[in-house]
């Protein structure tokens, strides 16, 4: 039902900028997917942080500042943006400046300060993930409301599964690029240059971005003041039972993702990984994503969203469960796959079934809300992570992320109702 309210409210727009459309947004996703995995906070950016230093809590630190910065804002924009008439400006600035010059500021700080300042290094680093995870965090009610405006509701999960996918494939090259830069260039220039190589690969993405043809929004809203707006809030909890069920779900499978960022550490310690098999596992991972993001992106479109978020958790706790039984290095190209798998499903459909909860009108506050409301979980689950693996020991963190992430999909799996098949609770 829901599908059908959306597709008709949806801006419809020509069919010859339907095709146009959908392809400069998988230029846009699939290179700003290549530019993230060049330097990934699951392999990566661990790798270097502990080379900065010996905190756990460090490691746990990028995850935590990436997701507080990508999340916390988008319910402050979504009010201004939802009122826009035209998304694509706003999306524009705050994804240049704020979302992709801090690659190269990153690299540039590696580049000087790794050696002979690694503290310094290690928060101008942190500072500067921050930065860009706040600014795409900023954009994002507004950009997923220009995707929903040029991309119909029945083409969204193959747009996302396909262009998650390419960038993946093409990251696929840039993971074994990844190892032999780490063991052939000499620390910290060889960080510094995976830095730099991300940012050009974000760039690529901001001119996609840049060619999107806009039809203005067919409903805007009326300007009201923040302290109206953020009383209203508390009414989408109330009357949405299943998008509050939702919330709950989503929340508890988000804290199992607490040792996402400790794999790769886990099985450095373990069994001591050179570049070319952090290499290998990051190519592991983003082949991974690229296979099952055509997969979700598919399921997605004829099953309903809900289904693949559900088998996402149920990955997410097996790939904790395989890096916690390995046995030997092997093992975790399976739990990188399981990972991949993971986060993909996360990609496709993490936003895309927030826009099946909400009319047209409301999609900005919908995401803004979603997405600021689970920003302590994202923020305190690495964290979290990073304490248990001190003072406990990583196979406790692994046990208890798996036993959580699993609980998260069972709730999906058994509480939440598909969205496409419930009827639109509007806000007024």
């Amino acid at each position: 039902m829901a599908d059908i309210v959306l597709d008709q409210a949806s801006t419809k727009a020509d069919d010859r900028n339907l095709g146009w459309n959908f392809t400069v947004n998988l230029i846009d996703i699939a290179f700003i997917t290549l530019g993230i995995s060049l330097v990934s906070r699951d392999t990566v950016l661990p790798v270097l942080v502990s080379t900065l230093s010996d905190s756990n809590v460090a490691v746990g630190l990028i995850a935590a500042l990436y997701g507080l910065g990508i999340y916390l804002p988008q319910l402050f924009t979504a009010n201004f943006t939802e009122r826009l008439p035209y998304k694509k400006p706003f999306v524009m600035l705050v994804g240049s400046v704020g979302e992709r010059l801090p690659y190269l500021l990153m690299g540039a700080a590696v580049w000087v300060f790794a050696a002979p300042a690694p503290n310094v290094a290690l928060i101008l680093v942190l500072g500067c993930l921050a930065l860009t995870g706040f600014a795409a965090g900023a954009a994002t009610p507004a950009w997923y409301d220009l995707i929903a405006k040029v991309i119909p509701v029945r083409r969204r999960g193959v747009w996302s599964g396909l262009g998650h996918g390419i960038g993946a494939l093409m990251a696929i090259f840039g993971a074994f690029l990844v190892g032999r830069i780490l063991d052939d260039y000499p620390y910290p220039n060889n960080f510094a240059l995976l830095f730099l190589l991300a940012f050009i690969a974000t760039c690529i993405s901001f001119v996609g971005l840049a060619l999107n043809r806009e039809p203005p929004s067919p409903i805007v809203k009326e300007q009201v003041s923040t302290q109206r707006y953020f009383r209203q809030l508390p009414d989408v909890l109330r009357a949405n039972v299943n998008y509050r069920r939702f919330f709950i779900s989503r929340t508890v499978v988000l804290l199992g993702a607490m040792a996402n960022s400790f794999f790769i550490i886990y099985g450095d310690q373990r069994f001591g990984l050179d570049g070319a098999t952090i290499g290998l596992l990051t190519a592991t991972l983003v082949a991974s994503q690229a296979v099952m993001s055509l997969v979700w992106g598919v399921v997605g479109d004829r099953m309903g969203h809900k289904v693949v978020l559900t088998g996402a958790a149920f990955l997410l706790a097996l790939a904790a469960l395989n890096t916690l039984l390995a046995p030997n290095q092997s093992w975790l190209i399976l739990s990188f796959a399981f990972l991949g798998a993971s986060s993909s499903g996360d990609a496709v459909s993490g936003l895309n079934i927030i826009l099946e909860f909400a009319a047209p009108e409301d999609r900005p506050t919908y995401i803004g809300l979603t997405n600021t409301l689970l920003a302590p979980t994202i923020v305190l689950a690495p964290i979290l992570g990073g304490w248990l693996a001190t003072v406990a020991g990583f196979p406790v963190l692994l046990g208890v992320a798996a036993v959580v992430a699993a609980t998260g999909g069972a709730l999906l799996l058994r509480w939440v109702r598909e969205p496409r098949r419930q009827p639109l609770v509007v806000r007024h």
